[in-house]
């Protein structure tokens, strides 16, 4: 059961979910630590658990493409606009390795698997530069789970013991996350509308023209 769920978490995280990758790692060590289940075992899990998701979001890419703007659900709301045209920009800038960077980058890290999908990258060089990442990533964090398994029992008595602080702090930090991350959007959709020219001012001079209906009336 506990393979299952961290497998589960980790794969909604490669399909876009907000969930905290590392976090699920770390709480596999964590299960590790406390004997329900096998440190290795725990390790191959999470990177399966990494390559599957990203391989369904990269698949998607390959199916949808640019089809997405126009709806499909969920996919629309994690491939957004503004994050696909800054993904095609370090895609632009850096090459098919963005996909080794991406695996870093939890902001753009979905949207850019669906890019690498949708632009034809070959699926084999795809799960090479993620398996080489999530190499990087799965067996370090369940092992910090595991290593500091102790502390994190710490924690977790003493949220225990302080329940309505702990459940305080721990829902002002998602406020703060959620409103960082909409601040960074909008920062961002901003920026690229002016890149684009659609902020832009009239020039000076210029007459705006009423439509020929309203002026005949």
């Amino acid at each position: 059961m506990a393979y299952l769920s961290i497998f589960a978490v980790l794969v909604a995280c490669g399909l876009g979910v907000p969930l905290p990758e590392d976090i699920s790692l770390i709480l596999g060590g964590f299960l590790v630590y406390k004997g329900v289940a096998n440190l290795w075992g725990m390790v191959a899990t999470g990177f399966l658990g990494i390559l599957v998701g990203d391989s369904l979001i990269y698949l998607a890419g390959r199916r949808v493409g640019r089809r997405v703007r126009t709806g499909h659900g969920w996919l629309a709301r994690v491939v957004t606009p503004e994050r696909r045209i800054q993904v095609e920009g370090l895609f632009a800038r850096h090459g098919e390795k963005i996909v080794i960077a991406a695996r870093f980058m939890p902001g753009v890290r979905a949207v850019t698997y669906f890019t690498a999908g949708s632009a034809g990258m070959p699926y084999a060089r795809f799960i090479c530069f993620d398996g080489l990442a999530a190499l990087a990533s799965a067996p370090l964090f369940v092992l910090l789970g595991y290593r500091f398994g102790r502390h994190l029992q710490q924690v977790i008595e003493l949220m225990k013991r302080y329940q309505l602080i702990a459940v305080g702090l721990l829902l002002g930090t998602v406020l703060v996350w959620a409103a960082v991350r909409r601040w960074r959007e909008v920062a961002l959709a901003r920026k690229i509308r002016e890149q684009l020219g659609e902020d832009r001012p009239p020039p000076p001079g210029a007459v705006l023209r009423e439509p020929a209906g309203e002026l005949n009336k």
